[in-house]
């Protein structure tokens, strides 16, 4: 069964208890939600789980932005990074209630779906916010998302080729890579862009997959530097599992000969490229997604047109300014741009 068909399975029993006008009522371009608020309407939020650094910057930037705002948001976390059932019920609880705009963070492209499929049916505001929901899956219910806020994971992924390659003698040299979830659409973005970008005489060894956690990149690391003992770089689709890399590094006595570069930016990260145990990492601003999904709740709800996808500001981080990271952090030390507060209708 190839990836449509799976798709369109898994939503069959969803798809049976929706009546067809509510599926046209959410159909079409128009602005998302049918009720029209001032710009402050009530926000229901379900992120992944704030076990990982990442999330909890995330529900930082979301709340701090709703007090900020005088916006009233109430944020549920699936209780772990891999909880697609129990993330999924958050959502289908809080569907039922009186909320003018929903802000989804999936932990997969489709288990959300059935919340999805409620929200809906009637045609209430849906902001996605780092992990896309399966377009598939999104139609297949009648469901429009208002906005897509994330990471260009590809860009991101090419970011820290450059970076390895820099490091890396002028005539080349051999790679290794550690993704997340085998099969996870983020981790092979990072991987296809940092692949991608590599240079003339970079030649990738062997790819492992460490389900985005630091003990099991320890020992898939530790592996591979025994088995090609000739690499001289790693790249790694997070920085949890960059700092294991790290660790396996050290362990065999290789640190300032083989170079390790991640993706997120998390505080432990950053702490790892001042004292150069990571070459680099490509920070990720979750803090800064957060804030932007609550303002495009508030641009949804109040009736505008939000744009398709919007890019959130990411920042290769190296010892040259790591410093000015640390400073600013948990937000971003360079310029981005917003978009979603010129929108909200007043």
């Amino acid at each position: 069964m190839d990836g449509a068909n799976r798709v369109r399975a898994g939503v069959t029993g969803v798809l049976a208890a929706l009546t067809v006008a509510g599926l046209a009522a959410c159909a079409g371009g128009e602005p998302a939600g049918n009720a029209v608020s001032t710009g402050h309407p009530r926000i229901a939020v379900v992120i992944k789980g704030v076990d990982n650094q990442f999330f909890q910057a995330m529900r930082d930037g979301i709340e701090d932005s709703g007090a900020a705002s005088g916006t009233s948001v109430t944020v549920q976390a699936a209780t772990a990074i891999t909880d697609t059932t129990g993330q999924a019920d958050k959502l289908s609880g809080l569907a039922g209630q009186d909320y003018g705009c929903y802000l989804v963070n999936p932990i997969s492209g489709t288990n959300l779906v059935q919340g999805i499929a409620q929200l809906a049916a009637s045609g209430r505001a849906i902001v996605n916010i780092d992990s896309p929901v399966d377009p598939i899956a999104a139609r297949a219910v009648g469901a429009r998302i208002a906005t897509y806020i994330g990471t260009d994971n590809v860009a991101a992924g090419a970011m820290a080729a450059r970076r390895l390659a820099a490091l890396l003698p002028p005539s080349g040299g051999e790679v290794a890579v550690v993704g997340g979830i085998a099969g996870d659409v983020t981790s092979g973005n990072r991987i296809q862009g940092f692949v991608g970008a590599l240079g003339p005489g970079i030649r990738v060894v062997q790819t492992a997959a460490a389900d985005w956690d630091r003990q099991q990149a320890l020992t898939k690391a530790t592996d591979i530097l025994a088995a090609s003992p000739r690499v001289a770089g790693f790249f790694a689709a997070n920085d949890d599992m960059g700092l294991g890399v790290a660790r396996a590094v050290a362990n065999a006595g290789r640190v300032g000969q083989v170079q390790v570069v991640s993706v997120d930016g998390n505080p432990d990260a950053l702490a790892a490229v001042r004292s150069g145990e990571l070459a680099a990492t490509v920070a990720q601003y979750p803090y800064a997604i957060g804030e932007m999904g609550v303002d495009a709740c508030r641009a949804a709800a109040s009736g505008a047109s939000l744009p398709t996808k919007v890019d959130a500001p990411v920042a290769l981080i190296t010892t040259d300014d790591v410093d000015r990271a640390i400073a600013a952090a948990p937000k971003p030390f360079t310029e981005y741009t917003n978009p979603f507060p010129a929108l909200i209708k007043k």
